[in-house]
């Protein structure tokens, strides 16, 4: 029960990474708050997570993130963690990258990312812990990747400098970077059919020296090791949760 009492507030917990992570820190005492671009899966998330409130909010619109903050403050009064996951993936090569590909998936990986947490530290005192959903994708060369690595890689750098300001105010602030995970979000991938999504699991597996993808709810420990008193003399990391496979190459 390392979070009784505590209020958390997950940016994209309607499934996924998010939603274990919710789940988990629900389990150990917890009230929690979660968003979702879709109503139909966070009112699903919010059905079984005992006490917890839904927003539907697309972390891409600033103003709804804001929204979501300041009905948390009328609520509850402060936030002690935030979790910040909400994200989009997409391959292209540089040749088939658009202006507008560009900026859907910044405006939701990295400046979408960056004002959540702008908005919810403001409820946040000395003892608050932030967690952000990075990448390894940030820091590997994968054909195809680039929008995607260089909205994970600008994340990870802001989280950087951003983690040295917090530190004055007592709030730690820390990255997770998942490798190939098993989550919904590998289903999204706009322009491939299930039968290039299954391509791509297969050619995951192999590259990962444990041969075989990570579970969501482990990359949601990870995560509430990181918000947690356990990781009190811990900020500015960035743990990789892969597997072996960026560091075992």
């Amino acid at each position: 029960m390392r979070f009784a009492g505590k209020i958390v507030l997950v940016f994209g917990g309607n499934s996924g990474m998010g939603l274990a992570a919710a789940k988990s820190f629900a389990a150990e005492g917890a009230k929690v708050h979660i968003t979702g671009r879709n109503r139909k899966t966070l009112d699903e998330a919010v059905a079984e997570i005992p006490g917890s409130r839904g927003y539907q909010a697309d972390i891409a619109d600033i103003a709804t993130s804001e929204d979501v903050v300041q009905r948390i403050e009328a609520e509850d009064g402060r936030i002690d963690v935030v979790y910040i996951n909400a994200g989009v993936g997409g391959f292209a090569p540089l040749s088939e990258i658009t202006p507008e590909a560009w900026d859907h998936t910044h405006s939701i990986n990295l400046k979408g990312c960056v004002f959540a947490l702008q908005k919810a530290v403001r409820l946040m005192g000395k003892g608050g812990a932030a967690v952000v959903t990075g990448s390894i994708g940030a820091h590997a060369s994968v054909p195809g990747n680039g929008v995607y690595a260089a909205a994970k890689g600008g994340l990870y750098a802001a989280m950087k400098v951003f983690a040295g300001e917090l530190v004055g105010q007592g709030i730690r602030l820390n990255m997770v970077s998942p490798g190939p995970i098993d989550t919904p979000l590998l289903h999204r991938n706009p322009g491939m059919d299930e039968d290039a999504v299954e391509m791509l699991r297969q050619q995951m597996i192999k590259a990962v020296p444990m041969h075989r993808m990570g579970e969501a709810e482990e990359v949601a420990k990870a995560v509430l090791f990181l918000a947690s008193e356990d990781a009190s003399f811990i900020t500015a990391a960035n743990l990789f949760i892969d597997g072996g496979l960026l560091e075992l190459r």
